[in-house]
Formats: C-alpha cells, structure tokens, sequence
C-alpha cells in the first residue's frame, strides 16, 4: 500500500487540533469520515486496478473460461449429469478464486495499516469501507467476463433472461467468497497461516456442496448448511431446470426410473428452495464482512 497518496502528517488536515479532539473522543464529524473515504478509496482504486488486472490473473480466467466452455461445448439439456458438473465446476472456481485472493488483503497491509492508524490518519470504518468498496467493481468485472464465454460455448439454457439470472448469482457468490477470506485474512493476520486455514475450509465446502456426495454422514451434514458452494449450486441448478417437472417428462421419468432420473430427484428437486438460498447468501454477505471488521477492531495500533 502506498502511503505517499494519503495526505502526510504536514499536510493532512484531519491532523488539525480540532481533528485531534476528535479522536480523542473516538468520533469525527460526517465531513472528516467522508474525507477520509474518499482519498482512501481513490488509493484503493488505483492499487486494486493493477492487482486485479495482471496479466497472469486475466489470462487464468479466460484460460479456465475457454477450457470449461470446451470440455463442455453445447451440452443437451438431457444430459443432466454432464450440465450438473459445469455449473459445480462454476461453483468452484469462482468460491476459490475470489476466497484466495481476498485472504492476502490485509496480512499483506498490516503493517502500513497499523503504522497509519497510530498516526490517527483515518479510523478504521473508513479504511474498511474504503477497502469494500474499492473492491465491487475490480471483483465483478472477471466473473463477468468468465461467465460470457463458459455459458454460451457450454450451451447451457439458450435464454438471455436465464444468463441474466446467473450472472448475478455468480456475481453474489463472489462478493460472499471474498468477504469469508476477509474475515479469515483479519482475523488470522498471517498469510500463510490464512492460506491454510481458507483451503481447508473451501475443501469442506466444496465436498459437501451436494455434487460429490448426496448421502452425508449425520457428524458431517451440517457443513454443507453453512457452505456458500452448496447454495450457489442449488441456485444455479433451479435456473437451468426450475422444478424439474419439465426434464422429468423428456426423460419419462414419471413412467420408471431411466436415464438421468436419479440426477432429477438428488439435485434438481427437493432441498432447500430458491428464496432459502437467497437468504442466506444475503445474510454470508454481511456475515463474514462483519467478522473482518470486528476482526481488525482488535488490532492494536
């Protein structure tokens, strides 16, 4: 983090008398908090531009986009078991992806952040609003990009409104990603210590998503409660298939037991429902953003 594009001790005016009074009481006026945002934000900005947009990190995506959009070209609607591992491999690449990369954000600025607070250069509620914010629009753009190409070339449902529709579950799901290694990231502080902990419990997510394993043993079954890959997947699989009464009579599945049945009952019907997921993404989404901020409330300037 550059600390050069926040304004320096000589030159800050939040470090005016009146703005020391301030902190000593622990409070600043709107116009100071908002001050503050804005010029880390606009670091944020400029810092984040060329982290999310490297080459190597661009080129992983489209690479992962065109590979996907290959393995599974124009897949048949029928073929529930071979459209069921897209939308699982979507799910994820885009927990893992977003999780990984947000788990280095603040072990990464530790120090400066310690060393910037201690000066009382901007609280901690700006920073870490500036750093969310900062963060909406270098995260969504890749998603996007991936999902344009892997949704099309996979043949998935040939309905703009159904793209639509995952895209913004994609999108969600990645800003649910990241917020769980923010929270781990702030609460651990340490890189690699993080690192750790978040592929371990991505590894959990991911095998109790619902794709691998329908028949969870009852010491495991609630992890994939609290798996963000598990209600990603359950979302994206109602927009491809809805109920399931429509595969259901293509497969005759109401006349025996044929073909893909099996894969119609387990993942497409059943469990829990759409609003249920929406729920408790929205709720992941605040969730872990508030675990990283009373994380790094902790830390001692």
């Amino acid at each position: 983090m550059d600390a050069a594009s926040v304004p320096t001790k000589n030159t800050n005016p939040l470090r005016s008398s009146s703005s020391k009074a301030c902190r000593r009481s622990n409070r600043v006026s709107f116009f100071d908090w908002f001050y503050q945002f804005s010029i880390l934000l606009q670091r944020s900005l400029k810092e984040r531009k060329h982290e999310s947009f490297n080459t190597l990190r661009v080129f992983q995506v489209i690479a992962a986009a065109l590979l996907s959009g290959l393995m599974w070209w124009h897949s048949d609607y029928r073929n529930i078991q071979d459209r069921l591992g897209l939308l699982f491999f979507i799910s994820i690449f885009w927990g893992v992806f977003p999780s990984f990369n947000s788990v280095f954000a603040f072990p990464q600025e530790r120090a400066i952040f310690m060393k910037e607070r201690a000066s009382g250069m901007y609280t901690l509620s700006s920073y870490f609003m500036a750093r969310i914010v900062g963060d909406l629009p270098m995260e969504l753009i890749l998603p996007t990009v991936f999902l344009i190409i892997a949704y099309w070339m996979g043949g998935l449902k040939p309905d703009f409104w159904a793209f639509v529709l995952t895209l913004l579950v994609v999108l969600g799901y990645v800003m649910v990603s990241q917020g769980l290694g923010l929270a781990l990231g702030a609460a651990i502080m340490d890189a690699k210590q993080a690192s750790t902990v978040a592929a371990v419990t991505m590894l959990a997510f991911v095998l109790t998503g619902g794709y691998y394993v329908h028949k969870v043993p009852s010491c495991m079954a609630w992890i994939k409660y609290i798996s963000t890959t598990f209600y990603c997947y359950r979302l994206l699989t109602r927009i491809q298939y809805e109920d399931g009464k429509k595969i259901s009579y293509l497969l005759g599945c109401y006349h025996g037991d044929k073909g893909g049945c099996r894969f119609v009952e387990e993942d497409v019907v059943g469990q829990i429902g759409t609003l249920g997921c929406i729920a408790v993404m929205l709720f992941m989404f605040v969730f872990y953003r508030l675990l990283a901020y009373l994380a790094l409330r902790r830390i001692k300037s």
